[in-house]
C-alpha cells in the first residue's frame, strides 16, 4: 500500500478518486483498439493511472511519419520496424510495471472482436477509421459495454462516452455516409488535437471506472483548435430507428461491405468498395500526398511506403505490392479511409 500511495498519492488527494477510486482503478480491465495517435495517449494515460488490465491491440508497425504525434514511440522503434502494439507494451511497462499490458498485434475484425474484448469493462477507440468505429460501437452496443469514442483529424476532434441502456450510441450522431475521405494521412494532424481528444475520452473513462457517473459529460464534444470552436450536443435521444440502439440489429457485426480478395501470383490485393469512386475527386485529393497519374479508365498512385494504388470507377481499389491483407488494410484506410 506504501508503494500504491507513493505512486498515486497525488490522483487519491484528488478527491472524486481517492483511494477508494484508485483501488476500483486497479481492479478494472480496459481494451483500447489502436495504439496509433490516439492509442498511445489513451494507453500511457491509463497505465499510469494505475488500471489494472490495459489490453492494446493494433494490426501496424511503427513507421517514421508517427513520431510526430504517436507518443511512445521513437527512431530506435523505426529502425527494429517494432509492431506498434510492441513497440507500445515495452513502453509502458517501464512507466508502470504493476498494470498488465496486454498487447495483441492484429486486425480486430468481426471474426475476432468478441475475443478481444472479453473480460473488459470499458473499450476506448484509439482508431483512425469509421469502419472499426461501427464494429466497436455495435459490439459494445451488443455486450453492453462502454465505449469512449474519439477521433482527431486536421485541427478537429470529437469525443464521447457511450453507455449501452444509458446513452444513445455512436450511428445516432454519425451517419456512415458522412465518413468518406479525410484522413491524417491526406489532409494533415496537428499533435495537440491527439492530445486533448485522447485526454477527454479517458477523463470521461475515470469517471466511469471509479463510479463517479454523476459527472460524467454526456454530450458528444467537438472542437476546431485552430478555429477556436468548441461545440456540445447533448445525448438525450437515440436516432428514432437506429439500428444499433434500438432496433438492435447492429449491422457492423454482419459480414457486408468492402471485400478483399488477394490475387494469386500478382502481389495484389484487391478490394471492391461498396460506392463508385470519382477518378476526378480522388486525384485532386492524392496528389498532395503521391504521384498520381489518370486515365479515363483508372488512377494510378505511387505511394511513399513504396506500394501502389490502382482506383477503378466501379469500385475497385487494388493495393499493389504486397500480399499482406492487413499491410494492405492498413494502406486503403490511411489514404481512402472507408
Amino acid at each position: 500500500m506504501e508503494n500504491t500511495y507513493e505512486r498515486y498519492s497525488r490522483q487519491m488527494l484528488f478527491q472524486p478518486i481517492g483511494e477508494s477510486g484508485q483501488k476500483k482503478l486497479s481492479e478494472q480491465k480496459v481494451l483500447v483498439i489502436g495504439v496509433g495517435a490516439l492509442g498511445t495517449v489513451l494507453s500511457n494515460h491509463l497505465v499510469r493511472a494505475g488500471v489494472g488490465m490495459v489490453r492494446i491491440v493494433d494490426r501496424d508497425y511503427v513507421e517514421q511519419s508517427n513520431l510526430q504525434r504517436q507518443m511512445l514511440f521513437d527512431e530506435e522503434d523505426v529502425a527494429k520496424h517494432l509492431p506498434k502494439a510492441i513497440a507500445a507494451k515495452e513502453k509502458l511497462k517501464r512507466i508502470n510495471s504493476d498494470v498488465e499490458v496486454d498487447a495483441i498485434v492484429c486486425d480486430a475484425s468481426i471474426e475476432n472482436i468478441d475475443a478481444l474484448m472479453d473480460g473488459v469493462d470499458l473499450v476506448l477507440d484509439g482508431t483512425d477509421n469509421f469502419k472499426t468505429r461501427f464494429l466497436l460501437n455495435d459490439a459494445c452496443f451488443k455486450k453492453g459495454i462502454p465505449f469512449a469514442y474519439g477521433g482527431a483529424v486536421s485541427a478537429r476532434g470529437m469525443s464521447a462516452l457511450f453507455i449501452p441502456g444509458e446513452t444513445p450510441c455512436l450511428r445516432c450522431f454519425i451517419d456512415h455516409g458522412e465518413t468518406q475521405g479525410q484522413t491524417c494521412d491526406t489532409i494533415g494532424v496537428i499533435s495537440p488535437v491527439v492530445d486533448i481528444v485522447a485526454s477527454y475520452q479517458v477523463v470521461e473513462a475515470m469517471k466511469y471506472l471509479v463510479g463517479d457517473k454523476k459527472a460524467l459529460r454526456n454530450t458528444l464534444r467537438t472542437f476546431d483548435l485552430w478555429g477556436n470552436h468548441q461545440y456540445d450536443m447533448k445525448m438525450t435521444k437515440a436516432k428514432e430507428g437506429c439500428p444499433t440502439c434500438q432496433k438492435k440489429e447492429y449491422p457492423a457485426l454482419h459480414a457486408s461491405g468492402d471485400h478483399i480478395t488477394t490475387l494469386c501470383g500478382r502481389e495484389t490485393v484487391q478490394i471492391q468498395r461498396e460506392h463508385k469512386i470519382d477518378l476526378n475527386d480522388w486525384s485532386e485529393r492524392l496528389k498532395r500526398v503521391a504521384e498520381v497519374k489518370k486515365t479515363p479508365f483508372l488512377l494510378r498512385v505511387q505511394l511513399t511506403e513504396g506500394e501502389k494504388f490502382v482506383l477503378f470507377p466501379d469500385g475497385r481499389v487494388l493495393i499493389q505490392g504486397t500480399e499482406d491483407i492487413a499491410r494492405a488494410k492498413s494502406l486503403y484506410s490511411k489514404y481512402i479511409g472507408d
